[in-house]
């Protein structure tokens, strides 16, 4: 999304205020995103869920991104950017808050229902937060921007899934609800869930103080507002060109891959077959899925100045699917440590799809954008559907519908590898 005048376009100058807290939204949206990663198996433990049932938080979170992303956008025209990232911001607080009365309850719909709250907040803060990127210096370092906020998006992906392993799944007990009364069962639910309900006041804490900072900000950003606003309706006949409607299908498969390896990668690490790990120790592992799509999107940007981004893609793709297919086919060390190696692999896809679906819209690429984001969506679909698998056949069995995702990428890899035409 660009922004034809802005802070900094004429000098490049901004304010370092705004910058930092630009940069903060992306780690925060990003920690919180990965966090989920911990607080399935916690869940699963407390509540005696099976992998599908327990895969409805990816569900309950990423269906923010299908019904927020183009009010979002709507919210940001009428009010401007750093005005409608406090109400973001506020309303992940408020989900974050809501943690402690599901917690009181110990009743798993009332997680769901405050993860909703939490994501829609995410998926308003997300949408302010590109574009801003943009106005925040010259066109010329836009990219540079951008990906130096992703940096900032991964290292939170990275960090609070460890710090989470710690604080909500340190000591976990596995509650076997066939051994226990009603009432010390409704008990120790109630003790498990709560150490879920401390964890996520200290984050709303966190992200009241973080919105409050960004209210006192909000006049430094010399020009905070939105492109105006079109009929949303408009955008959809672009999914009658095939390689922007294929890129969007893609952009549906990679999120629902890479969210369902990492939602089930905690459980599969504990399994006696593979690392046999305890619950935090796995927890903690995920350090790895997600520090090596940190450190790949260095690698990968280098390697794209190299490579075509269409032949890019393919190739980390069929190394997703050769990691993931070796991971099922093996066990022990090996096999939990190619699940972990995905994580590398899945480095550039996003922004590699988002690209090369993105090639030849011209002045419609802000209606592509937003339709992408809506295409996030996939993170709420490809886990429900991996867990069930893994209720009926295994965690390794269920690892085929992300193998499948990436055989799909991969073959847009391929069809996508020649440069398009702006056509506007």
């Amino acid at each position: 999304m660009n922004a034809s005048t802005g802070m900094g376009q004429g000098n490049g100058r901004v304010s370092p205020a705004i910058s930092s807290s630009v940069y903060a939204l992306f780690f925060l949206f990003g920690g919180l995103t990965s966090l989920n990663d911990v607080l399935i198996p916690k869940l699963k433990g407390v509540f005696a869920l099976s992998y599908g049932e327990a895969m409805l938080v990816q569900s309950a979170f990423f269906i923010g991104y299908l019904l927020v992303s183009i009010p979002a956008g709507f919210l940001a025209a009428r009010l401007g950017y750093m005005r409608a990232a406090v109400i973001g911001l506020l309303t992940m607080a408020a989900g974050a808050l809501l943690f402690w009365p599901a917690a009181e309850l110990a009743i798993f719909p009332a997680f769901l229902g405050a993860l909703f709250i939490l994501a829609a907040g995410v998926t308003i803060v997300q949408v302010v937060a590109n574009p801003l990127i943009s106005i925040l210096g010259t066109p010329a370092t836009a990219h540079s921007r951008l990906t130096f906020a992703q940096g900032f998006n991964s290292l939170g992906t990275t960090i609070f899934p460890y710090i989470g392993a710690i604080l909500i799944l340190g000591g976990a007990v596995a509650i076997d609800a066939g051994t226990l009364s009603p009432e010390a069962l409704a008990a120790e639910r109630t003790k498990e869930a709560a150490i879920i309900g401390h964890s996520y006041i200290g984050l709303a804490l966190v992200l009241t103080v973080m919105a409050l900072a960004v209210w006192a900000i909000r006049h430094r950003l010399a020009d905070d507002r939105s492109p105006e606003a079109t009929n949303p309706l408009r955008s959809f006949d672009l999914m009658r060109r095939p390689r922007f409607a294929f890129g969007m299908a893609c952009i549906f498969l990679y999120v629902g891959a890479e969210v369902s390896i990492g939602s089930l990668l905690t459980s599969y690490l504990m399994q006696p077959g593979t690392m046999a790990l305890s619950a935090e120790e796995a927890g903690k592992h995920l350090v790895y899925y997600w520090g090596g799509a940190m450190v790949g999107r260095f690698i990968g940007a280098a390697m794209l100045r190299l490579i075509p981004p269409g032949r890019m893609l393919a190739g980390v793709a069929l190394g997703a699917l050769l990691l993931v297919t070796l991971s099922a086919q093996t066990g022990d060390d090996l096999s939990g440590w190619a699940l972990l190696a995905v994580g590398l692999c899945n480095a550039i896809m996003f922004p590699t799809i988002f690209a090369l679906a993105s090639e030849g819209l011209g002045t419609r690429a802000p209606e592509g954008s937003g339709l992408i984001c809506v295409a996030i969506v996939g993170g709420a679909v490809l886990p429900p559907l991996t867990g069930h698998i893994a209720d009926l056949a295994g965690l390794a069995t269920a690892l085929a519908v992300p193998a499948a995702a990436y055989a799909g990428i991969a073959a847009y890899g391929f069809y996508a590898h020649r440069p398009v035409i702006p056509t506007g």
